[in-house]
C-alpha cells in the first residue's frame, strides 16, 4: 500500500506493507507512479519525501506478486515507475530505515537527497538472481563511483552498510542520533523555505538534458534485457533455489 500525506509543502509518501517488509506489488508500482506525478504537478507541493513503514525501506519486488504479473514489456508498471522517478522535476528525498533491496535500492539513485539510518543496508541482488540491474544503475553507479567498484557491487550483490553507501556517494548522511525520517523531514522543511523555481531549475541543470536522455535510454535498454533474462533458465534456477532455500547452480544454464 502507498500512503501519502501533504503538509507544509511536503508530500510524504510511505511504502506501507511492514508485514511484507514493504515489498512492491504491481498495484503499488502503479499507485506510487500516479502519486509522484500528481505531486510533481501540484503547485502546493515543494518537496517529495519517500520512506518505508516499520523497520525496512523496501525489500524490493514481492516475489509471489511478481511471478503472477511478470514484466513482459517496456510498459510494465515497474518500468513506468522508474521512468517517472527519473523524470521528476521537484526535489526528491529518501529516508532509508533498514534494508533497501532491489528497486528499493536502485530508486535511490534518482533521489536528490538520501538520508540513511546507521543500521541501513543496500542490496543489489540482480546478477545473483540471473538478472541484470535496473533504473539506469548500470549507467549511474559507474559514473558515481567508477567501473571497478560498481562491478564488485553488482556482480556479487553483497549488502552495503550505510557507511559504505555514504562513502560511495549515493547517501548524503548517516543518521545515528534520531530517525532518518525525522532528519529528512527537517531537511525537507529547509527546502520549502527556498525559492521553488530556483530549486526546480537547479535540479534540472544538475541533471542536464543529455544526462536525462541517457538515463531514460538506459532504463529502457536495461528493461529489454531484463525481459529476456526473466525467460532464462538461470532465473528459473534462482527462483527454485530461493524457494528450496539452497544455493543456485548455474552451470550449463543461460
Amino acid at each position: 500500500m502507498i500512503k501519502c500525506e501533504e503538509k507544509d509543502g511536503i508530500l510524504k509518501i510511505e511504502f506501507s506493507r511492514p508485514e511484507k517488509r514493504n515489498a512492491f506489488t504491481v498495484k503499488m508500482y502503479r499507485d506510487l507512479k500516479d502519486t509522484l506525478i500528481a505531486g510533481d504537478l501540484n503547485s502546493e507541493v515543494k518537496v517529495i519525501l519517500l520512506h518505508g513503514a516499520g523497520d525496512t525501506f523496501s525489500a524490493g519486488n514481492d516475489l509471489q506478486d511478481f511471478l503472477s504479473s511478470p514484466i513482459l514489456s517496456e510498459d510494465a508498471p515497474a518500468l513506468q515507475l522508474l521512468r517517472t522517478i527519473a523524470s521528476l522535476k521537484k526535489p526528491l528525498i529518501a529516508a532509508v530505515n533498514g534494508s533497501a533491496v532491489g528497486i528499493g535500492a536502485t530508486m535511490l539513485f534518482h533521489c536528490d537527497l538520501v538520508y540513511a539510518q546507521k543500521e541501513a543496508k543496500f542490496i543489489f541482488p540482480f546478477v545473483s538472481l540471473g538478472l541484470v540491474p535496473e533504473a539506469a544503475v548500470s549507467l549511474l553507479m559507474p559514473r558515481l563511483i567508477g567501473h571497478q567498484r560498481s562491478s564488485e557491487i553488482l556482480f556479487f550483490g553483497e549488502a552495503l552498510s550505510a557507511e559504505q553507501a555514504y562513502q560511495s556517494g549515493f547517501v548524503n548522511k548517516v543518521i545515528s542520533d534520531q530517525s532518518s525520517l525525522d532528519y529528512a523531514l527537517q531537511q525537507a522543511l529547509r527546502l520549502t523555505a527556498l525559492s521553488q523555481d530556483a530549486l526546480v531549475k537547479t535540479k534540472s541543470l544538475l541533471k542536464g538534458n543529455q544526462i536525462q536522455a541517457d538515463v531514460i535510454s538506459q532504463i529502457n535498454s536495461e528493461g529489454r534485457v531484463l525481459i529476456e533474462r526473466l525467460k532464462s533458465t538461470s532465473f528459473k534456477e534462482a527462483l527454485s533455489a530461493f524457494i528450496e532455500k539452497r544455493k543456485p547452480d548455474y552451470q550449463g544454464l543461460d
